[in-house]
């Protein structure tokens, strides 16, 4: 037995160091001398791992601590696990210092460039205080409506009990929250200090000089050495950031009609065009328009679409947004599905598809351009007038059996009875591994991300399957197709009657009620709805009523040590 465990083990490690995938970040790009800095290496799809050698870091860096995280998310029903190590790590000198490529978890990660600087004199006069705030903005010379990193540091020496802090709130100013605060401890005079950051992501609406006031933060200290503190009788503590002036600029005078996008970087992609160049008559392609720009939220991008098409159908999808941030600049998303469905033989020529921005680095304006593409579309399969037999069957209806190709047998006999079992062992032994494996590691962790919904390949695969389907004249097949799809969005739906109740659009349900008549009504001399047209924007589902108030913030948004 233990000669079949350890070939199980032999055979599973190699799956499970294949699927890891190794990163390694820094907290901060740019730290002061005496600062410290966090080095965080990553393991996404693997297990646990151990640090790596650090001995290369021995002249730059002195090694401080370790600590380690393990977290569990859930996104489109799919688990993944991160395992992370954090490295506190002190430059031993100013300048540009490299953190080479580390050994980790059966992987390389990438270097890592930090800018270590010298000491801030003005920062000098604040040494000796037990409590005192910095405060800066990067870069202070910005465009209408570009983002722009504000930072703020609380310094103190010994602990706190409580304290507050508040946020930045400018009129005219879009103040968001990047991330959570980062704790590290530096030494300031000799004196040593723990460090609250918190970073802002401000963009100004208008142009003109913009002042942030000094911001406020009040608490109560608890020095280690006062032996009161022994009864948490803390000392009251006030400290003030100094004030931070921005000098915002116009939009340039010859920029035109167009969008204005000022961004740090910016991408327009377009995914789903067919490899060999060729469509077919009534079958749905599913194109994915992606528009992704670092330094802007997603609000600030233009919707995504199509031009028309010459002999094409275009329905495009609802579209999936969000923000992201790498810890100082905002990362917007805009990603537009559309199902483009050719109607005709010959050629189907997608257009050029080009976005002006401006490039903040630059200084200069850029396009963002997808090249055109034309297809071969060629007359629609033999017996796919109406492709509804894609769309799923209905909940009622029996399994679909599935047929599997083996071998012929005939006068090759039969395999010896030993080798059989053998096989079978081999397989039981494999399986239960596996689900002692997984078991185990569920009982480790513990999942704390709920599940995200988005437009997920099999939303998109049931919706086109409608599509395919509404452009035939089988109602059975369009009722099936279109409550598979409404499914995916509201599980719960019992029918095509369920269905219409559900929908605040009026030309939705009366499409609805038009495919029910026409599937059960003995008169079916009534004509078919079109269905790829009510339903082109996708469902408008009425508002579920929400009687939840919405959570209050903490008092106390500062994590306290």
């Amino acid at each position: 037995m233990r000669r079949w465990i350890a070939w199980f083990l032999l055979v599973l490690l190699p799956v499970l160091a294949h699927a890891a995938q190794v990163q390694a970040s820094l907290d901060r790009s740019q730290v002061q001398l005496g600062e410290t800095v966090t080095l965080n290496l990553r393991v996404e799809g693997g297990g646990l791992a151990q640090a790596p050698d650090l001995s290369a870091l021995g002249s730059d860096f002195e090694v401080l601590g370790r600590s380690s995280n393990t977290s569990v998310s859930i996104a489109n029903g799919q688990r993944s696990m991160q395992f992370t190590i954090g490295i506190a790590l002190r430059p031993t000198h100013a300048g540009q210092l490299t953190i080479p490529p580390l050994d980790f978890a059966g992987g390389h990660t990438q270097p890592l460039t930090l800018t270590v600087t010298p000491p801030d004199a003005r920062a000098a006069a604040n040494s000796g205080k037990a409590v005192f705030l910095e405060a800066g903005a990067q870069p202070t010379t910005v465009r209408v409506g570009q983002q722009l990193l504000f930072t703020v540091r609380l310094y103190f020496a010994g602990s706190l009990s409580s304290g507050s802090l508040e946020d930045p709130r400018l009129p005219g100013i879009d103040a968001r929250r990047l991330g959570d605060d980062l704790d590290y401890d530096v030494v300031r005079g000799g004196r040593a200090y723990h460090v609250i950051e918190r970073r802002y992501a401000l963009i100004p609406q208008h142009a003109g000089t913009m002042d942030i006031p000094p911001l406020q933060f009040q608490g109560e200290l608890i020095d280690p050495t006062d032996p009161d503190s022994f009864f948490a009788m803390g000392t009251p503590a006030t400290a003030a950031s100094p004030a931070v002036s921005i000098d915002v600029q116009p939009v340039p005078a010859k920029w035109g009609s167009s969008a204005w996008l000022p961004a740090r970087a910016l991408s327009l992609t377009l995914e789903g065009i067919p490899a060999d160049g060729k469509a077919r008559v009534g079958q749905p392609l599913d194109l994915a328009m992606t528009l992704q720009a670092t330094g802007l939220p997603y609000e600030a991008l233009p919707a995504l679409s199509l031009p028309d098409l010459k002999g094409a159908t275009v329905y495009p999808d609802k579209p999936v947004t969000g923000t992201r941030s790498d810890g100082q600049w905002l990362i917007g998303r805009r990603q537009q599905n559309f199902a483009v469905v050719p109607s005709q033989v010959g050629t189907l020529t997608i257009p050029a598809i080009t976005l002006k921005w401006w490039n903040v680095q630059s200084g200069q304006a850029e396009e963002a351009r997808i090249a055109a593409h034309t297809l071969t579309v060629l007359p629609a399969a033999a017996g796919s007038a109406a492709p509804a037999a894609s769309a799923p069957a209905p909940a009622s209806s029996a399994p679909a059996t599935v047929a599997v190709a083996t071998p012929a047998t005939a006068g090759s006999g039969r395999a010896p009875a030993w080798r059989v079992l053998v096989l079978v062992a081999v397989a039981v032994l494999l399986l239960g591994g596996a689900l002692a494996a997984w078991w185990i590691w569920r009982r480790r962790v513990h999942p704390d991300a709920g599940a995200v919904v988005s437009a997920t390949p099999s939303h998109r695969a049931l919706r086109l399957a409608f599509l395919a389907a509404a452009r035939g004249s089988d109602a059975a097949a369009q009722s099936h197709a279109l409550l598979a799809w409404a499914r995916a969005e509201r599980p719960g739906l019992a029918g095509l009657g369920a269905l219409g109740e559900a929908l605040a659009s009026v030309a939705q349900r009366e499409a609805v009620e038009a495919l029910q008549r026409r599937r059960f009504a003995a008169d079916a001399s009534e004509a078919a709805p079109d269905l790829a047209s009510a339903f082109r924007q996708g469902f408008q589902w009425r508002e579920p009523p929400t009687g939840e108030e919405p959570p209050l913030p903490p008092l106390y948004p500062f994590k306290l040590r």
